[in-house]
């Protein structure tokens, strides 16, 4: 594959894809999974996830038209940005989106005289700290104005469907889902008797962690903490979760080369072809940071190992992707491979400095299902 395709260059095995959303599915059983597109929307990713009967969580116009292209039916989306155009809730239900989310009086009033099959689910602030990534910093009501929140749904006419969350991403700890399944019953609880009105949906979100190179939290340990809470109101609501990390981080491997090394202050830098405004991304916009092998190491060559710095290939100085990393020694047109790279990759890649995007290769090909066709 090197021989025909160069470096860099993405491998993306769908079969990766499969293997993660079954273990979810056995973790939490009785959870419909909506996959976020947003983590990893290449066609061979969404075709795998609609072949497993998997539903999908859209957040934009663009995902809306990328899902509906390949044939999926949108009753089986969800679009959960809580912050909308007007023209985007209109597009979306043209599309045959029904489900939408809110977090604020000025987005619900964007719902005021639409249909009636229209349901929305009010999404909740559950701050997490030791999460990478923060996202109720940016997203959701604040639990003690939930109530008032859902009569400003109630009085739009469209149906008010039940609650979301977000724990955040690449948190360190199961924590954060325990007190967010019970701050969310509780909420529950609290509405359906002030309000008079039934919770028919709890979106418990994403944030189930991956590891790259510390160990985090297995699905196995959050599904120990999260299945007694819904077993104990089995039957209740319907149970949603949006996974896109963990469903596509183990999906694609990154092949990247050496173009160039210097020491510059004592130290040895290796300058590759792919780089923080590429595949590497995740790096720059996320903090997250894949592990960094050298061929050699995977095929048992290599021996003796020093910190060096890898760079990416382009001027900028910020373009730095790993500093004082263990590798062995390196040149020019050596191989350097970085798995778990399916996530927040390519979707956060630019091409800054008139730099190709990476090209991503379906490794073993998949056909698509019946029904389904590549955009």
């Amino acid at each position: 594959m090197l021989a025909e395709y160069g470096t860099p260059l993405l491998i993306l095995d769908p079969r990766q894809v499969a293997a993660q959303y079954r273990l979810l599915r056995t973790q939490l059983p009785d959870v419909e999974i909506h996959y976020a597109v947003k983590s990893m929307p290449h066609p061979a990713v969404l075709a795998t996830v609609a072949a497993l009967s998997g539903r999908f969580d859209v957040a934009s116009r663009g995902e809306v038209d990328l899902v509906r292209a390949m044939g999926i039916s949108m009753d089986r989306c969800i679009y959960t940005h809580p912050i909308k155009k007007p023209d985007d809730i209109d597009h979306a239900y043209r599309s045959g989106v029904r489900t939408f989310v809110v977090d604020n009086p000025t987005e619900v009033r964007k719902f005021i005289g639409r249909r009636s099959d229209i349901a929305i689910l009010a999404r909740v602030a559950i701050p997490n700290q030791t999460a990478k990534s923060d996202l109720s910093v940016k997203f959701g009501v604040a639990i003690t104005e939930a109530e008032q929140l859902v009569k400003d749904i109630l009085t739009t006419g469209v149906h008010f469907a039940g609650f979301s969350f977000h724990v955040g991403s690449q948190g360190t700890s199961v924590e954060p889902f325990r007190r967010a399944m019970t701050t969310a019953l509780a909420l529950v609880e609290q509405v359906e008797a002030a309000v008079g009105t039934e919770v028919g949906i709890l979106d418990i979100g994403g944030g189930f962690p991956v590891t790259y190179r510390e160990p985090m939290p297995t699905i196995a340990e959050i599904g120990d903490v999260v299945r007694p809470f819904l077993a104990a109101h089995q039957g209740s609501f319907t149970v949603l979760a949006e996974p896109g990390r963990f469903i596509s981080a183990s999906c694609a491997t990154l092949l990247t080369s050496v173009v160039g090394t210097a020491v510059r202050r004592g130290a040895t830098w290796h300058y590759l072809d792919d780089g923080l405004y590429g595949s590497y991304s995740n790096v720059l916009t996320e903090n997250v940071h894949p592990p960094i092998l050298a061929l050699r190491e995977i095929t048992g060559v290599a021996t003796t190992f020093d910190p060096v710095t890898l760079a990416g290939p382009t001027c900028d100085s910020v373009d730095v992707i790993a500093r004082d990393y263990s590798m062995p020694t390196l040149g020019v047109g050596d191989v350097v491979v970085s798995p778990m790279m399916g996530a927040y990759t390519t979707v956060t890649a630019s091409g800054f400095n008139g730099i190709t995007p990476t090209p991503v290769v379906i490794s073993p090909p998949v056909a698509m299902p019946p029904g389904l066709a590549a955009p």
